[in-house]
């Protein structure tokens, strides 16, 4: 094996710094996170009525299934449903909404229930103003389900958490009741 040069000694040993350096700044990142408490934290509750096709559901309807399931299955699988569903401090759906969920989900599993969600919470109440935006996977098979942040406007501005979901009511298809609870980790 020939001895190496000089210059090739160089490269190594760059390679190897920039790869130390590189994930003692992500190992660093990481625990800062974990350890991290949200800078703000509320609970709401989400209604969701969907369309049932019948003139009765119509007029409480708060949600509308505007591509029905593909057959492909026996889980709703490929059922896309648009929502603007009222958030509540309470459990009550005849309490006075302070946002609107506003978004679609759809299902994606085949062989289980699961659902894929992107919507935004808007709030235009006394005590806040703006959006947060949420998506992520609502997996049926977990207790609770968490769900990303990712950005917000307003009061939330640049906003980034974590949202997580506890299943409180389920009635057949067509309506269903989460407690969410918002945890905010970047606040500005």
């Amino acid at each position: 094996m020939a001895a190496s040069t000089p210059l090739e000694k160089t490269y190594w040993f760059i390679l190897l710094f920039f790869f130390l350096i590189s994930h003692q700044s992500v190992l660093a990142t990481r625990s800062k996170t974990l350890k991290q408490k949200p800078c703000k934290r509320f609970s709401l509750y989400y209604h969701d009525n969907r369309f049932s096709g019948n003139a009765t559901s119509l007029a409480n309807a708060t949600s509308l299934a505007v591509i029905n399931a593909t057959g492909f299955g026996d889980k709703n699988f490929g059922m896309f449903v648009i929502f603007d569903d009222p958030m509540t401090k309470d459990r009550s759906y005849l309490s006075a909404p302070v946002a609107r969920a506003q978004g679609f989900y759809f299902y994606d599993g085949k062989l289980q229930y699961n659902v894929w969600f992107a919507f935004s919470l808007v709030f235009n109440s006394s005590k806040y103003k703006g959006t947060l935006n949420i998506m992520g996977a609502d997996l049926f098979s977990q207790k609770t389900r968490d769900m990303s942040i990712v950005g917000g406007t307003g009061d939330f501005f640049m906003a980034k958490g974590i949202l997580t979901i506890y299943p409180d009511v389920v009635q057949d298809d067509y309506y269903f009741r989460f407690k969410m609870e918002i945890k905010l980790y970047e606040c500005y």
